[in-house]
């Protein structure tokens, strides 16, 4: 069953045939200032398997460090996804951006060394300081 998604104005939507993997919220200070939020949960999908069905044309990025980008909808600005520059075989959606159930729930907060110091995580899943390696 496929997965759909989009934007906050509607312009951008996507669709995912297959499954979500390696679900976890991320506490760097980019995807803090990306998403306006003290995290941002994401999962990782095969780049086979997602694609725009709607709006391509509204999609902007942005390099954020080397070798990486992210994409948001250039009309509303809502963060859609993150990954290699180019992408790769994968990228991490962002699972807010989802009408539906993802199917799986974060497994871990990443990057807490650098986490929002008004943001206490209060949750028992396991912290990583940096990306787990």
């Amino acid at each position: 069953m496929a997965l759909h998604g989009g934007c906050l104005c509607g312009g951008v939507r996507y669709e995912i045939n297959g499954k979500l993997s390696n679900a976890g919220n991320c506490h760097c200070s980019m995807c803090r200032k990306n998403s306006g939020s003290a995290f941002i949960a994401a999962a990782q999908v095969a780049a086979k398997d997602f694609k725009w069905t709607k709006g391509e044309n509204l999609i902007g990025s942005y390099t954020s460090s080397p070798g990486a980008k992210r994409m948001f909808c250039k009309n509303c600005g809502s963060p859609l996804a993150g990954g290699g520059d180019p992408i790769g075989d994968s990228l991490f959606l962002y699972l807010g951006s989802l009408d539906d159930d993802p199917g799986v729930r974060p497994g871990a907060h990443i990057f807490v060394g650098s986490k929002a110091p008004w943001f206490e995580i209060t949750d028992k899943l396991p912290q990583f300081k940096e990306f787990p390696s």
